[in-house]
């Protein structure tokens, strides 16, 4: 579910931010299980936490901006970098912004991200609790989760900079809630690279599809 779906225009500002290079991203593997993340060694390279600062020290945010993160170390991190550099209050924990759930792919090579973004393409997914293949969540799961926390927010503040630290995968889907673009086609949405910020703004609703006339 869209929890934007109703929405015309927005209260606040939004940003979103993937977090800076990895270690799961040095060493080129998944790692998208809170478990996982909490048992090993999992947070920012040396050059992703350059990365956040660079991003940090040049994004123009104010000091009032509200900053809600994934609790996975890599974005947790860079989240506290960028609040140190604005001069922001505390970073607000969110698992709405985890990273998507890879299920059986946890732990293997990143290459293959590939062959879930091919399922999604291809319209295997089918909104159900969890994607068809390996038992990854569904990118309408992911969608119906953070668009949720987009409509809290909406709730709490209003005139706000919102800036969200989250992960790839579910910052690309959240793009596509916004843009009213099917969740399993995220993958047509210009990605981001890592620690980029980028402005989220509501995109021009579809037309309506009309009945034929007979």
């Amino acid at each position: 579910m869209n929890h934007l779906s109703g929405t015309e225009h927005l209260a606040n500002r939004y940003h979103a931010m993937r977090h800076g290079q990895s270690k799961a991203n040095e060493a080129g593997v998944i790692v998208s299980s809170i478990e996982t993340d909490r048992s090993g060694d999992w947070g920012l390279s040396e050059a992703g936490r350059g990365q956040a600062l660079a991003a940090a020290q040049r994004c123009g945010l104010p000091a009032d901006t509200v900053i809600c993160s994934s609790d996975f170390s890599r974005a947790r991190e860079t989240a506290e970098i960028v609040r140190a550099q604005l001069g922001a209050a505390e970073v607000t924990d969110s698992a709405a912004l985890r990273e998507r759930c890879f299920g059986e792919l946890e732990g293997t090579s990143a290459a293959n991200y590939a062959k879930v973004w091919q399922a999604d393409n291809a319209g295997a997914d089918d909104g159900r609790a969890h994607h068809p293949v390996g038992g990854i969540e569904s990118a309408a799961a992911v969608l119906d989760r953070t668009t949720a926390l987009i409509a809290d927010l909406e709730r709490r503040h209003s005139g706000r900079d919102v800036l969200l630290v989250s992960h790839g995968d579910t910052l690309q889907i959240l793009q596509a809630g916004f843009l009213w673009i099917d969740p399993a086609r995220h993958r047509t949405v210009p990605h981001l690279e890592t620690a980029e910020i980028r402005e989220l703004r509501l995109g021009e609703r579809p037309a309506p599809v009309q009945a034929p006339l007979f």
